[in-house]
């Protein structure tokens, strides 16, 4: 069943690669205008290459979400070219790997400006256009590490993906009256372009603790936020869905179920 249509536009930061990228062709297949936004014009056209080949039109926007002011052209930028603006995707994120006792105060405002501050400068910057629409939607890609489990080594992305849950709550409060609803998605261990160096042995270890025996594709990512910014979801604000084939069910590895 189709969950959007065809007057639906939405802007996907972070969207040139990987989960973004994902969301982007999930919204595009279901009939929605889309605009990705990232800091690289070479990724950016390889994406849209990428989708135009999949049969979907997007238009792409060069912008930094860790600066206010980019976030505040990125905004303008999507609603002339989409003719306004419905959704936002609020995405963009990096997951740089450090011990706790050597992350320096640079990498650690890294993590907290892109991940955290750039989402709120994106959600600050798309506001009035997300009220005009009469019906907006926030979607935030935030993780299961952090808000659910941890990783050695990324101590500093999951204090930011949990502090963004934070965000969607106190967030989804402020903005209800304009009837803009704001939720998140957790996504356990995705198959993106970050993966593709670790070697089989490693994906295989990966795979073995999720119950589906598999890598979560990108566009898993992109239905949950396809749900999220449907109709069927207008009475959904302040939430969470996590989208990790089951990954953070086991007590012990021993419970993930052998085929």
């Amino acid at each position: 069943m189709k969950q959007t249509s065809d007057s639906m536009n939405v802007l996907v930061t972070g969207g040139s690669q990987g989960i973004g990228l994902g969301i982007a062709e999930v919204f595009a297949a279901a009939g929605a205008q889309v605009a990705i936004a990232g800091r690289n014009p070479a990724k950016l056209e390889k994406a849209r290459a990428r989708l135009a080949e999949l049969g979907a039109t997007v238009a792409t926007i060069v912008a930094d979400v860790a600066d206010r002011r980019s976030c505040t052209r990125m905004a303008a930028e999507a609603e002339e070219l989409l003719g306004g603006l419905d959704v936002l995707c609020a995405n963009a994120g990096i997951y740089p790997e450090q011990t706790l006792e050597q992350i320096t105060p640079a990498e650690l405002n890294d993590v907290f400006a892109t991940n955290v501050h750039g989402m709120i400068f994106s959600v600050q910057a798309c506001l009035d256009a997300l009220t005009r629409s009469g019906r907006g939607r926030i979607v935030v890609t935030s993780s299961i590490t952090g808000p659910t489990t941890g990783f050695p080594g990324l101590s500093h992305y999951g204090a930011s993906k949990a502090a963004q849950l934070g965000f969607v709550r106190s967030a989804a409060l402020e903005l209800a009256a304009r009837k803009i609803t704001v939720n998140a998605v957790l996504p356990g261990s995705i198959r993106t372009e970050g993966l593709d160096g670790l070697g089989t042995d490693t994906i295989a270890r990966m795979e073995s603790c999720i119950p589906q025996r598999r890598l979560g594709a990108t566009t898993d990512i992109g239905h949950a936020a396809l749900y999220f910014a449907s109709e069927g979801a207008s009475f959904v604000t302040g939430q969470t869905l996590t989208v990790d084939g089951g990954q953070t069910l086991p007590e012990v590895p021993d419970a993930v179920v052998s085929a």
